[in-house]
Formats: structure tokens, sequence, C-alpha cells
């Protein structure tokens, strides 16, 4: 792709820190973690920070150390990636689809109540595309009813919904740090919570179940290899040091978007901002009006990337997918429609103003053709 859908930005400081690690005899579990962590935690204003391997690897733990298992269900959308369901069902539960309310695109508090059975013991709330979900009601609903809020902030870090940040008004949250994320370790993810038993929990199973007090080798859970290390962790740390330019220049390069392409009678643009709420600008993504199909939606999408312009189609509805389609009749009218409609445009930190205009005005020529 001459103008990829997303591209890391590393630079010479990343790259001198990351070479520091293997100058050091500590590759793993060493003191690059306890920084990382440390610094997260900060950031995210929670005592606790818990760093593994990958956003899914923090949603499992999350699952396992709230004690949810076979037989128990829990709410997530299906308008999202399927690390989210997948998570659930690793732990041997239920995930339990519900729609997506059709302006910020995520779990709609509205669906929930009658989605929540006897079985049900958590709510996954996502925050898609870095756009805060309506926690307040989520959070009400999960009291009222004696539940847990998980949050997922794979997408959305630095976020935040009345003033506090994504991930940390839940039981615990989880933040990703994938290359194409506003900030990479490579791979790897970072867990928060207020909860300090689910911290210690969390931080035995993420290495194979060994209690920290006790002998290398004594587990006292059935854990996993989910460490993240050295190196991705220094990464972090300076990723993390520059995370507010990071935000402010992409809510630029989105604004950008909204300038070359508002009035466009074709397209449904992302709002740039919402009452009592920060987003945190993950991909920027349009949605086509009612008279398109999917169809169209994908040949747009084929002829964008045969002129080198990488876009994304996010996101196949996790209901409609194989492993999940024998789950049951699901009615999700918005997760299906707005699915057949989204197209992600190259949004990364470097792209530039003749890239963008470049992304426009061929998205409005082929648009125009179809």
């Amino acid at each position: 792709m001459r103008i990829p859908l997303s591209a890391p930005d590393i630079r010479e400081t990343d790259i001198e820190a990351v070479t520091g690690v293997l100058r050091s005899p500590h590759l793993s579990l060493g003191p690059k973690l306890e920084e990382f962590e440390n610094a997260i935690a900060k950031y995210a204003g929670t005592p606790n920070a818990i760093a593994v391997s990958s956003g899914t690897s923090g949603l499992h733990l999350c699952v396992r150390a709230l004690g949810i298992g076979e037989g128990d269900e829990v709410i997530v959308p299906s308008f999202t990636f399927i690390a989210v369901a997948n998570a659930v069902r690793h732990a041997n539960a239920t995930p339990v689809f519900v729609d997506i309310e059709p302006q910020a695109l995520n779990l709609d508090p509205s669906k929930v109540e009658a989605a929540i059975t006897s079985k049900t013991r958590a709510i996954l709330a996502v925050h898609t595309f870095g756009c805060p979900a309506d926690m307040s009601s989520i959070i009400e609903i999960a009291r009222a009813r004696g539940l847990h809020t998980i949050e997922d902030a794979c997408e959305a870090i630095g976020a935040e919904y009345d003033g506090r940040k994504v991930g940390t008004m839940g039981d615990a949250g989880v933040f990703a740090f994938y290359p194409n994320k506003q900030i990479t370790t490579g791979e790897g993810g970072a867990i928060v919570t207020r909860n300090s038993e689910l911290a210690v929990t969390m931080r035995a199973l993420r290495n194979q179940g060994r209690n920290s007090s006790g002998d290398w080798f004594d587990c006292s859970e059935l854990g996993y290899n989910y460490r993240l290390s050295e190196l991705s962790c220094a990464l972090g740390v300076e990723q993390l040091k520059r995370i507010d330019e990071v935000l402010d220049r992409r809510e630029a390069i989105a604004r950008e978007y909204e300038k070359r392409l508002s009035g466009n009678d074709s397209l449904q643009l992302p709002v740039l901002s919402l009452p009592r709420q920060r987003i945190s600008w993950f991909v920027y993504v349009v949605r086509l009006n009612s008279r398109f199909e999917r169809s169209h939606r994908d040949r747009i999408w084929e002829e964008m990337r045969s002129r080198g312009i990488g876009c994304g189609r996010y996101f196949a509805p996790i209901h409609l997918q194989p492993i999940y389609r024998n789950s049951g009749t699901v009615n999700l009218p918005h997760t299906e429609a707005t699915a057949d409609r989204v197209l992600a445009l190259p949004f990364f930190n470097r792209i530039t103003d003749a890239q963008i205009d470049e992304v426009c005005g061929t998205l409005v020529e082929i648009i125009g053709n179809v």
C-alpha cells in the first residue's frame, strides 16, 4: 500500500530504549516491566496495572480472575473484534450478544437489561474505535443486578468519560498496544484495576499461576504464559511519554478528514465530540448511507486497495462468524446494518495532508461511480 491503513510511530528514542534492554541482563520480568506498569497505572489513575502479552490475554485474565466459568454468561457486543467473545469462551463461559446504539456504535444499555438472565455474571463493554461507551448506564445496570463490569479499552487508551479515563470505571479494564494502536509495544496489553486482590490473581495467572510470595516452581493457579517482555515494556515506556501529543495529533487528523468529507450525502461521518466524553481516535470510520449495500462497500474497498490505499472493513459481526453462528437466534439490526456499510480510512500519526487529500479525493470519485 502506498498509503497504509495504519503504521506504528517509532522514533530513535524508542529504538535506543529497546537496544538498552538488549545490553542488559534482563529480557523478561525485569525493571522495565515494573516501570511500564507504574507508568500505565499513573496515567490511568489506578493503583494497579498488569502488563500482559496482548489485549486478548488481558480480557481472558479479567474473565478468569472474576471467577467466571462454565455455565456463566457474559453480555458482549457483536460489533467488535472477535477477541471479546473468544476471551469469554476460553473461560468456558457463554457470550451473549447485544445490539449497539447507532451513534457511537457501542453496547446499547437499553438492550442490556433484556439480555440478563440468572446465568449472567458480567457485562463486557467495548469502547469502540476509541469512543467511550455509556458507562454510567452500564455500571448502574450492573450494580442493580449484582454483575461485574469489564471494560475493553483496547482501542481507547486516553479516552475519557465524565472526566475519568476509560478502563478505570468497571472492575477491570484492558488496553492493547498492537502496532495499529495509538501507542505500541509491538504485541502487548495492560490491565488496570482498583481491586488489589484481582491484581494479585492476574499477576499469578499471567505467569503460569505462580504466586509471587512462593517458590518459583510453586503454582497456585492454572495459569498461562501471558508475560510481556522487557523489550516491549521498554518500548511502551517511551511511547507512553508522548501519549498526549499522539492523542492531539490523531484528533487533528480526524478534523482534517471531517473538513474534506463533510457535506457528502453518501457518507455518515463519525462525530468529532460528544458531551461528557473525550474520544481517543483509534481509526477514522465512515459509513455509507442506506442506499448502499455490503456489495457496494466491498467494491469501494477493493478499488481503494487496487489504487494503493489501505482500508478496513471493521467489523464483521461476531454472531455471524462461523464459530458463533450456532449460538442461537440473535436479532441485532443495528449491528448488521452498520457492519455492511462501514469503511475505515488510513489513519496514523505521520499521515500527511497530501495523503489525506488523495484518500478523500479517491474515495469520493469511487463512490460516485458505484
